[in-house]
């Protein structure tokens, strides 16, 4: 991997990353699959590194250092295993970030030094059964009673859901003023009104737990609302630029762990006479691989270094989660096409790669939402 014009600081974090990644986390990935769970031990240990702190500041026990640094860090854990990246990204991004953006000077004294350690776990219960990409037409409602805030309703799709301590809920609390009418809440996953109803089978990244939720009088202190009352739209939508490079990073590095992993097979596999990385059709396939891996992480960069110099970046973002995520896809396929009928079977981790990397076209926002969003901000480009 070339070290593309990067400081001394961010390499060292990116080689810290890629060396727990190669001794921690690859060597498990397939058991915590059919376990479904990361072990404990692992996420204790990566607080412990700093990597669940990387948008925190030092002031709240934080690590961090910059966006490219945070991308590169994903990028290698993913590439041991895309459910801890998922954990990683998705516990920094919208498990710290609104906290670090919104929260009182109390909220993150509370809060962010657990999170940044790990000792506590963060998740994001936005989504509802009838409410995805259209993130103001929630059902879940949050009343003052006694003085204290009282939610109901149903949330869909939460990662983190089982292991976490804290999570950000949002609800409607005027409903009659539509998108100015929704706030969002901290809530302890061990206050009793907040139940995890089921966790999901899915596709890939089984062992990232993905749950549904279920708020039942859920009563929580007139003080844990995160921000103003009726801006939880804002809040949602705040920290789209910093998660869509975290998913971005993520489908990165499960594509390049499919390419290395599809590169040392055609260096061992033999076919007429010959290993098949000599073959052009193979070769052809493995350069095509090469270049779409390189230019995906030259964009993914590119955000970050635009995100960390606080400079807007949603189009940006936003196109690199979108190619990203599409190429993770075409690249985990080209990764079972060069390991032929063994890249079929789940002796070989390309087959779960492939199956890992398919949601990164669907959370934090689809593709179509990628595109819409890019689209838009086209009225401002500069011929």
């Amino acid at each position: 991997m070339q070290d593309l014009e990067l400081s001394e600081e961010q390499i060292m974090i990116r080689d810290m990353a890629r060396d727990f990644a190669r001794g921690e986390i690859a060597p498990h990935a397939q058991a915590w699959e059919k376990a479904a769970w990361i072990d404990d031990g692992v996420v204790r240990k990566m607080g412990e590194l700093g990597l669940l702190g990387m948008v925190v500041p030092e002031a709240f026990g934080g690590s961090y250092t910059d966006y490219v640094a945070y991308a590169l860090a994903v990028e290698e854990i993913a590439a041991g295993d895309g459910a801890t990246g998922a954990l990683m990204s998705i516990h920094n991004s919208v498990g710290c970030g609104p906290l670090l953006a919104y929260g009182t000077p109390e909220q993150q004294q509370a809060w962010l030094p657990r999170l940044a350690s790990g000792e506590v776990i963060g998740c994001f219960c936005l989504t509802e059964p009838q409410a995805g990409s259209e993130a103001h037409n929630l059902r879940t409602r949050a009343e003052r009673v006694d003085g204290e805030w009282v939610l109901n309703g149903a949330k869909q799709f939460v990662s983190n859901a089982r292991r976490a301590g804290l999570a950000i809920v949002f609800a409607v609390t005027d409903p009659e003023l539509g998108k100015k009418g929704l706030s969002a809440f901290l809530v302890p996953t061990d206050n009793p009104g907040f139940k995890v109803d089921r966790s999901e089978h899915k596709m890939g990244i089984r062992a990232s737990d993905t749950c549904a939720v279920s708020l039942d009088n859920c009563r929580i202190p007139a003080a844990n609302i995160l921000g103003e009352r009726g801006k939880g739209l804002a809040i949602a939508l705040s920290n789209l630029e910093g998660g869509r490079i975290g998913i971005a990073a993520q489908a990165l590095g499960i594509a390049r762990a499919a390419f290395e992993a599809a590169l040392l097979y055609s260096r061992e596999r033999i076919q007429f006479g010959k290993p098949i990385n000599e073959h052009q059709s193979i070769a052809n396939l493995l350069a095509d691989m090469q270049v779409q891996v390189n230019a995906t992480r030259l964009l993914i960069l590119h955000a970050a270094r635009l995100r960390s110099a606080g400079k807007p970046c949603l189009s940006e973002a936003s196109q690199a989660k979108l190619f990203a995520s599409e190429m993770a896809e075409r690249v985990c396929s080209m990764a079972i096409q060069v390991h032929g009928g063994y890249g079929y079977l789940e002796d070989y981790p390309v087959e779960r790669y492939y199956r890992d990397a398919r949601i990164t076209q669907i959370y934090e926002g689809s593709s179509e939402i990628q595109r819409m969003l890019i689209a838009r901000e086209l009225k401002h480009y500069s011929l």
